[in-house]
């Protein structure tokens, strides 16, 4: 035996000292290292034997080397693992996922900084907001509770309420905000009926407000300890989702969360490098082959920036579009037909062709593609082109064309082929709106996410495109830093800002808006009428009418949201809902007023032949015809069609609106406002699902803005949109780590003639043709 790593006979072993705990090791043989069959036999039955007694461990002990300790299972030295089955490393499979945060990554919690806004402030000047209404003299008997334990921890723990939060010493703040396991209180209470003394601890403030979070079943109250709470990283798993056993498991050197936090670029030169011989090649060889072969597409589509950990939801459409067609890529079919809306989202002209060649590739291996598309370069690499028209909505729905680009090209009525063979085109307009003394909003030291201490000007009245490759920086810089800090400066916004030093020359703006591609509600009882408020002064005008003073209607019969006019059995939708247990709801037309939404009463009032529903279901283009002569409603109307809204019909369900649509509408409702100047609007690709016509028809409005005194910041990839911009800020050079600087930044002429540019070299040659 080994008794604390002394070897001793077992016949010789002396009684143990009954002091202190023994190490007691059994030797079961002892052996020199040889080459032949009896050694391998003799070590064999010893290895047996040693696990049998060993509980199925052996240690393995070399002369002047350390101990080697062995295992028949999957654990040693205390750590025990699973089998090694892939739902293993997956944080949505509870054999993988982090016990604390169920693989989330991130744990929501009390935020000290909501709870305490604004630290210049004393406790008794309201530093602490749930505690603010407590030092205002109306709490009644819990004021009064309230009142002496306050006093208790001024009095015991010498806490100084009347003192600045942020001159508080940090054991107080701690004190006050996590409480103590030792440190209790005497508080002295006096009523009407009773008195008395109690020792109570204090749990902290964090931890009060998550326990009666946790525990009340009142709405309100949950909305308003909601207030104070923030998403943050997990501490248990630092945020990586997996157990930590899981991130044990290496490949040369790597576990799975290092490889997924690589871009995409980095992941293929990983596993390109990966070195696999005898079993291991036998094993993964064609596995490694196929992640290879995913890597390779996403890497030509222009996505080797992304993250292979980068949340679903922060992905544009163009970049999850992609990367579904990298699935079907990698299984290499044959015979099938893919349907594309707009795949050149959010995409860099530079990254263009290498779409296109992908897409190239699924055709010559014998697919079918079918892609909706209003890219230029995408039109003329297409075998035939089906040219829809001649207008939108019902002035539409034909074909007006169909063949080769080229043929496409030469057809006078196909308003594509117009602009295809250069007839029609966009204009480089040179405004020359920059001054000497030009003001400037100026971002200094963002550094969020991937930009790198960036400095960025953006010149006040005048139109402004951030551009660049995928993933250069654009969104962060404007949508998670400008317009974040602009809205919280201005309008008291609560969304948390990018990091970043400063921000110089918000004195030059009084409003921002952010027209983005969100839908413009989440219900089909939204609609552009209801949205713009054209349908209020529409309601305003029915209730006008003849007919209806004599039946005494007011404005509120003609809402489909409150009773009266509309239709009761469907309750103002127009359809029913019929619940289904194992399939989706289905909607079916209302049987009482056949999709209509209003009662019969209601739709006997008439304008021009026109009910009410009858209005909701005309286009734009229709309705301004209708009220030619209504000031008020054709002004709305009129913006609508300014932004190439023409086809949409007034009561079209916001669910049904294109982002692109419901940005446009978003951007209409703003023109229709009077009060213009003086405004920064941000507006992220609106080019998107723009025909070029209609490209020109948004310049015309973009600009008319500007024109007004306010101050239009774009991000866009579109050439067209950026030519005839006043100020160009080009990131890049790259994505990702590779990108974040500012490349170039100034008006067109120094884009064009900045050679490190790739926007500058593309955008060069759009200035040239024209």
């Amino acid at each position: 035996v080994r008794i604390d790593g002394v070897v001793h006979d077992l016949n010789r072993v002396q009684s143990l000292s009954k002091n202190k705990k023994h190490n007691i090791e059994v030797v079961v043989d002892r052996l020199v290292l040889k080459s032949d069959r009896s050694f391998r036999q003799r070590l064999t039955d010893s290895v047996e034997t040693g696990l049998k007694i060993g509980n199925r461990q052996i240690i393995v002990h070399v002369i002047d080397r350390e101990d080697i300790v062995m295992s028949e299972e999957r654990s040693c030295c205390g750590f025990a693992f699973p089998k090694l089955d892939p739902p293993l490393f997956s944080f949505n499979s509870p054999q993988g996922m982090c016990p604390e945060c169920n693989g989330l990554g991130t744990v929501v919690a009390m935020d000290a900084d909501k709870i305490i806004a604004d630290k210049t402030l004393s406790i008794r000047e309201g530093a602490v907001i749930p505690w603010a209404k407590r030092f205002s003299g109306n709490g009644g008997d819990e004021e009064s509770w309230s009142g002496e334990k306050f006093a208790a921890m001024q009095d015991q723990w010498g806490i100084d309420f009347d003192k600045p939060w942020h001159k508080l010493p940090a054991k107080h703040r701690q004190l006050i905000l996590k409480g103590s396991k030792t440190k209790e209180l005497e508080v002295k209470w006096r009523g009407q009926r009773s008195q008395g003394s109690w020792t109570i601890g204090f749990e902290g403030l964090l931890n009060e407000l998550m326990r009666r979070y946790k525990n009340t079943k009142s709405e309100y109250m949950k909305t308003w300890y909601q207030k104070f709470m923030s998403t943050s990283k997990c501490k248990r798993c630092d945020g990586r989702r997996l157990k930590a056993e899981v991130l044990g498991v290496k490949v040369n050197g790597k576990s799975i969360n290092d490889i997924t936090e690589l871009t995409i670029e980095q992941a293929l030169t990983f596993v390109k490098g990966l070195k696999l011989d005898g079993n291991g090649k036998l094993i993964a060889g064609e596995l490694v082959k196929e992640i290879r072969s995913r890597l390779s597409f996403l890497n030509n589509v222009g996505l080797a920036y992304l993250t292979l950990d980068r949340p679903g939801p922060t992905l544009s459409g163009g970049e999850a579009q992609r990367i579904r067609l990298a699935s079907q890529i990698g299984s290499e079919l044959t015979g099938v037909l893919y349907i594309l809306d707009e795949p050149s989202i959010g995409l860099h002209q530079r990254d263009n062709q290498k779409l296109l060649n992908t897409l190239k590739h699924l055709r010559d291996i014998g697919n079918t593609l079918l892609v909706v598309e209003h890219d230029q370069e995408t039109i003329e690499a297409a075998d035939w082109v089906i040219d829809m028209g001649p207008g939108a909505g019902h002035l539409g729905g034909q074909v007006v064309a169909a063949g080769t680009s080229k043929q496409l090209a030469k057809q006078k009525k196909s308003l594509t082929g117009q602009y295809l063979s250069g007839k029609l085109s966009i204009p480089q307009t040179q405004f020359e709106r920059l001054k000497t003394r030009q003001p400037y909003i100026i971002v200094e030291g963002a550094q969020e996410n991937n930009l790198q201490n960036v400095t960025a000007r953006f010149p006040v009245a005048a139109f402004t495109c951030v551009t660049g490759v995928s993933g250069a920086g654009k969104s962060t810089l404007i949508n998670q830093i400008l317009y974040p800090a602009l809205a919280k400066h201005l309008h008291q916004s609560e969304v948390s800002v990018g990091q970043h030093r400063q921000i110089k020359g918000l004195h030059h703006i009084d409003k921002v808006i952010n027209i983005d591609q969100k839908p413009i509600g989440r219900t089909p009882r939204s609609n552009p009428a209801t949205y713009t408020k054209v349908f209020d002064l529409i309601r305003d005008f029915f209730a006008f009418l003849p007919e209806s003073r004599s039946r005494g209607y007011q404005k509120g019969r003609f809402s489909f949201n409150v009773k009266g006019g509309r239709c009761e059995e469907c309750q103002g939708d127009g359809s029913i809902k019929v619940e289904m247990h194992f399939l989706a709801d289905v909607y079916v037309p209302c049987e009482t007023c056949q999709g209509q939404r209003f009662n019969e009463s209601t739709l006997g009032i008439l304008y021009k032949g026109h009910s009410i529903a009858d209005i909701l279901n005309l286009s734009v283009g229709e309705a301004v015809a209708l009220f030619e002569k209504h000031v008020k409603i054709k002004r709305i109307l009129t913006t609508l069609m300014d932004v190439g809204l023409s086809y949409v019909k007034l009561g079209q369900s916001a669910t049904t609106l294109s982002g692109g649509e419901a940005q446009r509408v978003k951007l209409a409702r703003e023109l229709a406002k009077k009060e213009t100047g003086r405004t920064l609007y941000f507006l992220d690709e609106p080019t998107t699902g723009l025909h070029f016509d209609d490209v020109k028809k948004l310049l015309s409005v973009l600009h008319r803005l500007v024109d007004a005194g306010n101050t239009v910041v774009v991000i866009e990839h579109h050439l067209d949109v950026i030519k005839t911009a006043d100020w160009v800020i080009d990131l890049g050079p790259e994505g990702g780590h590779l990108g974040g600087r500012i490349v170039a930044e100034g008006p067109v002429a120094q884009i064009v003639g900045n050679r490190h540019s790739q926007t500058g070299k593309y955008l060069a040659e759009v200035i040239t043709a024209c």
